[in-house]
């Protein structure tokens, strides 16, 4: 059912945009079983102005000839893989086409974020004007592009004392894993050294003032040392509480002021401690809409906020509400809709980062998603308040403001994975919950740790590897697990 709505309303969205035709932010390809250098051409002209949508399947004139249904799968996986291949693109960008379904046709839509950095497709460099793509060589005008995006968007700021001993370098072999397992088993980042990760995510770029290159605020964000955030962002924290007993104070608190990949996930941690995971059913799957809700209100609030403010953003729990709240750069007061929902990315470099390592969906999604399950989870939509502060609120009924038996839940997850979905064992799905976490933990120490005997390890696994759900990199004693969540959820 929520699936229906979802595609009701981007075939009356698609409606509006065909009726209207290609503008400065809307393309339209036609595309047959392959995607042509055109498409990316359009894909980085609209990464260097204000970013937009791509239609493959459609004519200039805004006829509908849809793609071959049969080769839509592999058209997407081409697409996401030039998007990250730092040879075709400089800076990569990260893409999330999907399939969508008009009229009884097949198209593909690719929307592109406007991006903070200038980027060059095949070393050219291209910028949208009006509804065409326009090639631009001249130096003066590339640097004036650059000059653009850095008084924009303040994530791209050089720090030219920032050095590689000031970030946790450490973190990229976790960020490695994480994108891996989010694309399903494979991803460029993967085979990277940390110096060409660092260029290839943006967060090593130029100064066109200083005239030479740095770390920018977006590197100090996501990989700094604590002592270096505080420096450069003196106010940046996100205060975590709970206040059910307690209102005028609370009854649990985590002041989390570190990296923003290690906020996500203990901000994540605090709300899986003190929200219970409503039982719900789509498609025959059961689906924990409470970690989606709780997924999209913390990435966006780590990844859109105004760093360079004051003000200090907040994740709280209530009895009957909880809400999100920090600095926001905004034109206007608004509440957002799903009818005037125009996604800007706050900070594109670090939302890209987020989404190639799973911490995030495309642009936009995340909101439709929230409005699909805020009403069966809490019992009201969400609303997205923007502004000087931005604020996401979701309800929260007397199911989950109440603590649960966690003796009761557990039994009832197991029972209800057992009859609803049975693609996986409760065994294989313990390990793969596990794996996700643990991806360099032995077979024996999984059998420790979930109270299975290694002969019943053994076997699960080796019927996992078979489905291609987990495969094993490297050896016994220094591999690790990737988990191919696209298998898991199909």
């Amino acid at each position: 059912m929520a699936s229906e709505i979802l595609q009701q309303t981007i075939s009356l969205k698609l409606k509006n945009i065909l009726a209207i035709g290609e503008t400065v932010a809307v393309e339209f390809k036609r595309a047959g079983g392959r995607i042509g250098d055109d498409v990316y051409e359009s894909v980085c002209a609209f990464l260097n102005r204000f970013g937009g949508d791509i239609y493959l399947g459609v004519l200039d004139n805004g006829k509908v000839e849809g793609v071959p249904e049969n080769a839509a799968i592999d058209m997407i996986k081409n697409i996401i893989k030039v998007a990250n291949n730092p040879t075709l693109f400089q800076p990569t960008t990260y893409l999330d086409p999907e399939i969508i379904r008009y009229n009884s046709k097949t198209l593909i839509r690719i929307h592109v974020p406007q991006s903070s950095e200038v980027h060059s497709f095949k070393r050219i460099v291209y910028d949208r004007i009006n509804d065409a793509d326009v090639k631009v060589s001249a130096t003066s005008q590339i640097a004036q592009m650059f000059i653009r995006k850095q008084g924009i968007f303040t994530e791209l700021r050089i720090f030219p004392y920032l050095k590689k001993e000031d970030l946790h370098l450490e973190l990229l072999d976790r960020v490695r894993l994480l994108a891996v397992n989010n694309a399903g088993g494979d991803h460029p980042w993967k085979n990277m050294d940390d110096e060409t990760l660092l260029k290839s995510a943006g967060l090593y770029t130029m100064d066109y003032d200083l005239d030479k290159p740095g770390f920018n605020l977006a590197a100090a964000l996501l990989l700094g040392r604590d002592e270096v955030i505080h420096s450069i962002c003196p106010a940046y924290r996100t205060d975590a509480l709970l206040r059910r007993e307690n209102v005028d104070r609370y009854d649990d608190r985590d002041v989390v002021d570190t990296n923003l990949i290690d906020s996500y996930e203990r901000l994540f941690a605090f709300a899986q401690k003190h929200l219970p995971d409503k039982f719900f059913v789509e498609d025959s799957f059961r689906k924990s809409i409470r970690n989606i809700i709780v997924r999209e209100m913390i990435s966006n609030t780590l990844m859109h906020r105004e760093f360079t403010s004051s003000f200090q953003s907040k994740f709280i729990i209530e009895r009957n509400r909880m809400f999100v709240e920090n600095a926001n750069r905004a034109p206007a007061q608004k509440i957002i809709t799903l009818e005037n929902l125009e996604p800007k990315p706050k900070n594109p470099t670090i939302a890209s980062f987020f989404r190639n390592i799973g911490y995030a969906d495309q642009l936009g999604s995340g909101v439709r998603k929230m409005f699909l399950y805020s009403k069966p989870y809490g019992g009201a939509d969400p609303t997205f308040s923007e502004g000087d502060v931005f604020r996401i609120t979701v309800s929260l009924n007397d199911y989950v403001s109440e603590p649960q038996n966690e003796e009761v839940n557990n039994r009832v997850n197991n029972e209800v994975n057992n009859r609803v979905n049975n693609k996986f064992s409760e065994i294989q799905q313990k390990m793969i919950n596990v794996l996700r976490e643990k991806p360099t933990i032995t077979q024996r120490e999984l059998s420790r740790l979930i109270s299975v005997s290694l002969v019943h390890i053994n076997k699960n696994m080796r019927v996992l590897q078979a489905k291609g759900v987990v495969s094993r990199e490297g050896n016994n004693k220094r591999g690790y697990w990737i988990v191919n969540e696209k298998k898991v959820r199909s």
